[in-house]
């Protein structure tokens, strides 16, 4: 906002105060770091000025645009699935609790 403040004409940002129902005023408010536009405000501004990204007015309410993951034909094809963690096999399934929380059962006897 502070960028759009600097680079907008008088008349530009009035025109944008109208657009959305606020005031110049309170976009300088903005721009300092005074305020906190709300939801609905943040979306009518980006809707009226494409210059203005929702991260950029409210960076703790919307993350950052995600910059697209590129492949080339060359690249190999991803494999299927995913490289998260894998549950526990059955055989194996008490060695992740701690001796601590196994409660009531043997946890390293031999069945």
């Amino acid at each position: 906002m502070k960028t759009y403040l600097k680079q907008a004409t008088p008349e530009q940002r009035e025109e944008l105060a109208d657009i959305v129902k606020s005031s110049v005023g309170y976009f300088y408010l903005i721009g300092g770091g005074h305020r906190h536009p709300g939801d609905k405000l943040c979306r009518r501004l980006v809707a009226a000025e494409p210059k203005l990204t929702l991260h950029e007015l409210r960076p703790d309410i919307w993350d950052a645009p995600a910059t697209p993951i590129t492949r080339r034909a060359t690249d190999p094809a991803p494999a299927p699935g995913h490289a998260g963690r894998q549950p526990p096999t059955t055989n194996g399934i008490l060695d992740t609790v701690p001796d601590h929380a196994a409660v009531g059962i043997d946890a390293r006897g031999i069945p």
